[in-house]
């Protein structure tokens, strides 16, 4: 009986030690696959960013290569507006967008009680003074309409543009928070129509000159007949820069800094020179 016992437990032992020999055996594949899928998912990052079509939009297309290389995915959101695009940043639904400058953000955030911030600075887009019924600045006649983006901050400017070419005169110190109010001197009599910006080239038709941001002359194909613009040595093209938006948390965000690097490379500014000469300029 006590050899019967003693078998039992020896035999019991083999069998214990050779369950625990299988253990280690399929552990390190196991814990292999494991850190290959956490490193495939840490390697892979999609960046969602809203711009305006052009040239935001396509600016963007030219860097998604430049990013594809770094394992990053950037899926670009078209916006025709100057509202929708921060608002789904600040909601999470983006995770940056490209389509404003400064200024703009700073009242965006003081009207909407939102607190997105800038994670670089690209171009300046000049705003531009374009013929519509009206071929040329001399030849504006009394009462005529000009259009104007109604926006505080891209206002102020289409403002101080006119002003800068004598078709007005502004309130003395009033600068970049002008509005037609601020219209001391006005000798043709000038009607502003002020309009959201995305709608100024559309109206051309029906105005004698309109005042049009950059980035709605692109697409609109007005870009040569453009009469003055902004000047791109001024304060302006620094104050006036189009950013990259983010949320704080977002600002240190690794693919966000790739993104700004790849917008601020030399590839891209050959790009924008090439494509938009005098319309889009580089500020880095």
């Amino acid at each position: 009986m006590k050899r019967f016992f003693t078998l039992a437990a020896a035999l019991a032992l083999v069998l214990s030690l050779a369950g625990c020999a299988t253990q280690p055996a399929s552990s390190p594949a196991s814990e292999s696959s494991s850190d290959s899928v956490a490193s495939s998912q840490e390697e892979s990052v999609v960046l969602k960013v809203g711009a305006s079509p052009a040239p935001h939009a396509e600016i963007l297309e030219s860097v998604k290569e430049t990013l594809a290389a770094q394992g990053i995915t950037l899926e670009i959101t078209e916006f025709t507006d100057y509202v929708l695009p921060n608002n789904a940043v600040y909601d999470g639904s983006l995770d940056a967008n490209y389509f404003q400058h400064q200024p703009y953000l700073t009242t965006f955030n003081e009207s909407n009680g939102t607190d997105l911030v800038s994670a670089g600075s690209i171009h300046f887009e000049p705003l531009g003074i374009y013929p519509g019924k009206t071929a040329s600045l001399d030849a504006l006649a009394d009462g005529a309409q000009i259009a104007v983006p109604n926006d505080p901050t891209n206002e102020a400017r289409a403002l101080n543009l006119l002003a800068a070419n004598g078709i007005i005169t502004l309130k003395e110190g009033v600068g970049l928070s002008a509005t037609p109010l601020d219209i001391v001197e006005n000798p043709k009599n000038i009607k502003i129509v002020e309009l959201e910006a995305v709608q100024v080239p559309n109206a051309l038709a029906d105005v004698d000159l309109a005042v049009i941001n950059g980035n709605y002359a692109v697409p609109a194909g007005i870009i040569d007949t453009v009469l003055v613009t902004e000047d791109p040595a001024s304060e302006a093209a620094q104050e006036f820069a189009n950013i990259v938006a983010v949320r704080p948390d977002k600002a240190e965000d690794p693919a966000i800094a790739a993104l700004v690097e790849a917008l601020t490379s030399e590839e891209t500014r050959a790009f924008i020179s090439e494509k938009y000469g005098a319309a889009v300029i580089p500020v880095f």
